[in-house]
């Protein structure tokens, strides 16, 4: 681990634009960890529920998921995407005491509420780069490609929205926004670097 000082680093993403990528390589090149995982194990064992569900339910939701959740009842019923947030965010902040990496989420502005010292990255693609990178990630069971982002990316958007009450991907929410498909993830890694670099050497 660096002695280096650096802020925690947010990456929030658009779905297939290399958030994991340019996080390994970070991790890499700095010598923080990037928490993916571990992530996971951490909200499993604080929420109660299982990995599986995490994953499932962790950074997604959809707009009919959060009309049924308000239709019950606004105030007092928490759905699992909810008690699996909550949970999230106490994740992060713990996480947050030391130097990392954390991807998504909506811990950029959890994290800056909190008056915790981050750097927040946005990372983006057209959509060619986005169906080929989804292509190789073969999370997609064979659906069609350019419906299967669409719905992907609604329902980020909706989960950021409900959770921050900010638009997903607006720029005032982000220190840096990094075009992953003109740039390329390794050009990206090193812009980061030398930006982190040079936040810790102040």
């Amino acid at each position: 681990m660096s002695e280096i000082r650096y802020p925690i680093i947010t990456i929030s993403r658009e779905y297939a634009a290399g958030g994991r990528s340019v996080a390994r390589g970070l991790e890499k090149n700095l010598g923080i960890p990037f928490y993916d995982k571990d992530f996971v194990k951490a909200t499993a064992a604080a929420s109660g529920y299982s990995e599986e569900d995490i994953l499932q339910e962790g950074e997604q939701l959809s707009r009919a998921g959060r009309f049924v959740t308000n239709l019950l009842n606004p105030v007092t019923y928490q759905s699992s995407s909810d008690n699996i947030f909550y949970a999230q965010k106490q994740v992060i902040l713990t996480l947050a005491q030391k130097p990392c990496i954390i991807i998504g989420r909506c811990a950029n502005v959890i994290l800056k509420d909190a008056g915790v010292d981050c750097f927040r990255v946005f990372l983006y693609a057209d959509e060619e780069h986005r169906w080929s990178r989804a292509e190789e990630i073969a999370e997609n069971e064979d659906a069609d490609l350019k419906r299967y982002l669409s719905k992907r990316d609604s329902m980020r958007e909706t989960y950021y929205k409900t959770y921050t009450g900010h638009d997903f991907g607006d720029v005032h929410d982000y220190d840096i926004c990094l075009d992953t498909g003109k740039l390329g993830y390794e050009r990206c890694i090193s812009v980061l670097t030398q930006i982190m670099e040079g936040l810790a050497a102040k």
